[in-house]
């Protein structure tokens, strides 16, 4: 999917996905606290883990043509990416 994006348009995605990522981020900074990695961080996990699960989708075959579609992967992904990260540092902090 993004493969296929001119550079105006790769860059309006990634300014809209920037945006609500440092959204999520703070919400969940406020939510996790001393177990997340702060706005900055947690923005930069949401945006990861939405490209990563975008792009690992396309290269299982499937097709995200319905923007509904991809924007429900990519928020899966971003949630999923940064709930494995906070539990990995919840088991850490416990040894």
């Amino acid at each position: 999917m993004f493969l296929h994006l001119d550079t105006t348009e790769l860059s309006c995605a990634l300014a809209i996905i920037a945006a609500f990522g440092f959204l999520f981020g703070a919400v969940l900074d406020a939510i996790l606290r001393e177990s997340g990695f702060g706005p900055t961080g947690n923005t930069l996990l949401f945006i990861a883990g939405f490209f990563i699960a975008v792009l690992v989708a396309n290269r299982h075959g499937i097709a995200l043509n319905d923007l509904r579609l991809a924007t429900a992967c990519g928020l899966g992904g971003a949630f999923a990416l940064t709930g494995a990260v906070a539990l990995l540092k919840a088991g850490l902090a416990r040894l």
